[in-house]
């Protein structure tokens, strides 16, 4: 039996994409300042990992029903409040915001849960997360984040040249920026979570966009004489239907874990949804397209003489 493999485009597609990257930079542009003016004036609803708080972990007799617990505690009047399955489903994690005051308040909050909770429930641990802890937190997400993307910029810089390199981590900053603001406007919490989850979405995104700069090297070697507008435009159509197919795939299973799987790891879905959308879109008008602001990107072939890569580039 022969298998047929599936395309998402009939044809090989033949969309005007580079040709109307401008739209795309006046949109990303926007997005961008858009994004870092939300963040700075509305500011992030940090989590309890980053502003402190108390941390309970029970074991209960028989698996509770979360939903009816987190009604329990949240009518405590506490704030924040996180509840989570720890392993077993009989072993919860209640996580509470930082009370104001001093340590002696946040055992009154730590008591004030574990009362409600019942003497039934074995309390097999507490512990209390102070602003140090959370600003120390705060430091190493970010290093994390930043670490990251050096070693994405260092591994395309190996593997192409400084040109994909830069071009690449435009693209990573772009998505890493529009995805914080997302949070700043939605009010989703950003906690640890959400640092796994941008470091998920560079991941995501930096593959799409290997892929479309590995067809790109490619053509550079077989139509040397193309110009480069023109030739990115058709590396961006070999591997759009990949893309398009991977992305589709991937959002299909994210929704299915967004319904089903529970109210903790809800807004951290969510941001992968968005991050794969926006990453996709970032490695089809973005990565491609800032190519063309290094003209000597072709200079990589030596039989090319670069009077006529001069004139075959100008549009």
């Amino acid at each position: 039996m022969t298998l047929i493999p599936f395309r998402f485009f009939p044809e090989r597609p033949n969309f005007q994409i580079v040709g109307r990257r401008r739209f795309a930079y006046l949109f990303s542009g926007s997005a961008m300042i858009a994004a870092l003016a939300l963040t700075f004036l509305i500011g992030l609803n940090l989590g309890i990992d980053f502003r402190g708080g108390s941390l309970i972990e029970t074991r209960f007799k028989s698996p509770p029903s979360i939903s009816d617990l987190r009604n329990t505690v949240d009518n405590l009047g506490l704030g924040e409040v996180t509840i989570q399955e720890f392993g077993n489903p009989t072993d919860i994690l209640i996580r509470i915001q930082r009370q104001p005051g001093a340590v002696e308040d946040q055992t009154k909050a730590i008591k004030t849960v574990t009362d409600a909770l019942g003497q039934e429930v074995e309390i097999r641990r507490t512990e209390f997360i102070g602003p140090t802890v959370g600003q120390e937190l705060k430091e190493a997400g970010a290093i994390a984040v930043l670490l990251s993307l050096i070693g994405i910029v260092a591994y395309i810089w190996f593997r192409f040249e400084w040109q994909f390199a830069v071009a690449g981590i435009a693209a990573l900053v772009h998505d890493v920026i529009i995805t914080i603001g997302l949070f700043a406007i939605t009010g989703w919490e950003f906690n640890l979570a959400t640092i796994a989850a941008l470091l998920t979405i560079a991941g995501y995104s930096i593959n799409d966009t290997v892929v479309v700069f590995d067809r790109v090297r490619e053509n550079l070697r077989r139509f040397k004489q193309e110009p480069l507008p023109a030739l990115l435009n058709r590396s961006v159509n070999d591997t759009l239907s990949r893309t398009v197919m991977t992305s589709l795939t991937t959002i299909i299973a994210l929704f299915a874990l967004a319904i089903f799987g529970g109210e903790v790891i809800r807004d951290f879905t969510y941001a992968l949804i968005w991050g794969v959308v926006i990453g996709t879109y970032s490695s089809i008008f973005v990565a491609s397209c800032f190519l063309l602001f290094f003209r000597d990107v072709r200079y990589m072939q030596p039989s090319v003489n670069k009077a006529d890569i001069s004139a075959a580039n100008t549009e």
